[in-house]
């Protein structure tokens, strides 16, 4: 059905596209898995280099460790009938500045518009998210500086967009992601005919997690975003093209 994550299988195919064209305009997306069962993998360091070491590994995590635990903890989620949930944190290198438009289709609004359209994503924050809420202005703000000639800021707390514009620094959100709502316990439910209560167990193959499916999906919707946008800022055949 239109819950299923298998509707994401023709976004993914198209997204494969998208990313490519992207990465021949210098643009790199990728996406780890910041947090599964409540175990943290390390944050992003080297963003080009930690990319592209994610570009060539089916489970998404940047420290081997926080791998192993995570994976253990699906584990014992699938034997007992269960399921879990994480975080996935996108960044996204070298998307110039003045990307995006300050009043309803700000970029943090038309990549949320099209995250929460993967099934599963309850939740996207972007930079620092929610935590921007416990800081003063002083702290929050993102200073500018000039850096080689180029205007950029000494922090990214705002994840690279102000204004729902782009500032040039590195975009950077988190997605978060329900355990699977498919599990093998018994769950309560109700008959919608007779209006009575019931108990429910439910067959098939399920997995105990999807975040970790969940995030290609994450890079290719946000790519698509991306040509999107960029073709609006700079034309249609910017990404066909030299960009001239």
């Amino acid at each position: 059905g239109h819950f299923s994550g298998r509707i994401t299988a023709a976004l993914v195919a198209a997204g494969a596209i998208a990313l490519s064209a992207l990465e021949g305009k210098g643009i790199l997306i990728g996406t780890h898995i910041a947090r599964c069962a409540g175990i943290p993998d390390r944050g992003f360091m080297d963003l080009q280099e930690d990319i592209r070491n994610l570009s060539g590994t089916g489970f998404a995590v940047l420290d081997n460790e926080a791998a192993g635990k995570m994976r253990e903890a699906m584990e014992q989620a699938a034997k007992e009938g269960d399921s879990v949930g994480g975080i996935l944190e996108t960044a996204v290198t070298g998307l110039p500045a003045g990307i995006g438009e300050p009043w309803f289709d700000s970029l943090e609004s038309v990549l949320s518009h099209a995250l929460f359209s993967i099934p599963a994503v309850k939740g996207v924050e972007f930079g620092d998210g929610f935590a921007l809420s416990d800081l003063r202005g002083s702290d929050a703000n993102d200073s500018f500086a000039v850096q080689d000639g180029r205007i950029t800021t000494r922090t990214n707390h705002n994840g690279g967009i102000n204004g729902g514009i782009s500032n040039g620094m590195p975009l950077l959100f988190r997605c978060a992601v329900k355990p699977t709502p498919s599990i093998y316990k018994e769950q309560d439910t109700a008959d919608f005919f007779n209006r009575t209560e019931k108990k429910i167990v439910i067959s098939g193959r399920h997995d105990p997690a999807i975040v970790h499916r969940a995030r290609i999906v994450a890079d290719c919707v946000t790519a698509l975003v991306l040509c999107d946008v960029l073709a609006q800022r700079y034309g249609t055949d910017y990404l066909a093209g030299d960009g001239e």
